[in-house]
């Protein structure tokens, strides 16, 4: 099911009286697992990772709030730029994942911690080709590794959770590497923080965003920072 369809179906349960999480099923409960034993830590001023783990709105929500980001934007990675619009990227035909791009500080923040709270709060890794009410594989669990090292670290890191058994079953995200990214479309970013009260958001991604701030109260900044904010 697409957003935009969930969203006609939660009017008309609402409209019955209906619960919208029974559309939709229960948010992704949060899970803690331990940092990466290998990490890097680049010296440059600024460093860029491109994650997928379901709809782009909550992974966005997620990473706006987390200290160290400076930016955080919904597209589309793994396919080429022709097909990089939302309604035909929800055929899951084109080859590309709802994705975030995230700049961010290597000072304040490094990646193996951008993936820790990826793994941990903003999806659920064990999950491949879906993630709670959204199906196919423009919603699959992907990192898309920017520089060797990247991929390097997120190999291990998944790893290191599988041997671990940190959740109850393995670890099925892949890591897909020289993709471009491509931002959404501008009524998409920012669409968490603009629009709280969309049922979808909700029961499906304001949890996250309250669970990075239990989790991870260290990282965890309230204000967010937004992409049109820029503009």
């Amino acid at each position: 099911m697409t957003k935009s369809i969930l969203g006609i179906a939660a009017v008309a349960a609402l409209a019955l009286g209906a619960a919208w999480p029974a559309l939709t099923g229960a948010a992704e409960a949060a899970h803690p697992v331990p940092p990466p034993a290998l990490d890097e830590r680049s010296a440059a001023a600024s460093e860029t990772a491109v994650l997928a783990g379901g709809c782009f709105w909550g992974v966005q929500g997620v990473f706006q709030h987390v200290k160290g980001v400076t930016r955080a934007v919904s597209g589309y990675a793994g396919g080429d730029k022709e097909h990089a619009i939302y309604e035909v990227v929800g055929t899951g035909a084109t080859g590309h994942a709802e994705s975030v791009q995230i700049t961010f500080d290597p000072h304040q923040i490094s990646f193996g911690q951008i993936l820790q709270i990826y793994f941990s709060v903003a999806h659920d890794p064990t999950e491949l080709n879906y993630q709670g009410p959204d199906h196919g594989t423009q919603y699959r669990s992907t990192i898309f590794a920017q520089s060797a090292e990247q991929a390097k670290v997120a190999k291990a890191y998944i790893a290191q959770l599988d041997k671990a058994k940190a959740f109850d079953r393995p670890v099925v995200t892949t890591i897909e590497t020289d993709k471009p990214f491509f931002p959404a479309e501008g009524y998409h970013q920012d669409f968490l923080t603009l629009h709280p009260d969309y049922p979808y958001i909700v029961y499906n991604d304001l949890p996250k965003v309250a669970n990075l701030k239990t989790m991870f109260p260290a990282e965890y900044r309230d204000k967010p920072v937004l992409v049109m904010a820029g503009k």
